[in-house]
């Protein structure tokens, strides 16, 4: 995971970058405050862990949030988008998930994560399915934002 972090921190250097999490809990936050001179690019996180707060903070409208659900591409771009601009930064990703026990009422299995970004040309998610325990979701979860981050910032 070090070495991730350190290639996203490297793929974005001379921009900044923010969180928004929710079933990850700072988890990305975290692993890229391990990585020596992190603060020359990422800014900070929000855990967003209720529908309160990704409205509140985030600015995800409710209406999004009643339609389609806290775990959707939606609002995952939503919340990447509205971190984006709390923390007026260049980059954001966002995660929003099932590690478990449970599903939702809108029929999403344990596993599935969307996870969105955000930079001023573009804002877009992806749903993904994962496996495993609730610590193993959320390290994947963690793993395919950072991912993301490397795919889609140029």
């Amino acid at each position: 995971m070090m070495s991730l972090c350190s290639d996203v921190l490297k793929a974005l250097k001379g921009k900044t970058l923010a969180t928004a999490e929710s079933c990850t809990g700072g988890g990305i936050g975290a692993a890229l405050t391990a990585v020596p001179g992190a603060s020359k690019v990422f800014v900070g996180g929000v855990i967003s862990y209720t529908n309160d707060i990704k409205n509140r903070v985030l600015g995800v409208d409710n209406a999004v949030l009643e339609k389609y659900g806290a775990v959707s591409s939606p609002v995952a771009g939503a919340m990447a988008s509205g971190v984006r601009n709390l923390m007026k930064c260049d980059v954001a990703v966002s995660v929003t998930g099932l590690a478990g026990p449970g599903g939702d009422d809108f029929g999403n299995p344990v596993g599935t994560v969307c996870i969105g970004y955000a930079d001023k040309r573009q804002t877009l998610a992806k749903k993904f399915r994962f496996y495993g325990d609730r610590d193993d979701i959320r390290q994947q979860a963690i793993r395919a934002a950072l991912e993301l981050i490397l795919e889609v910032a140029q």
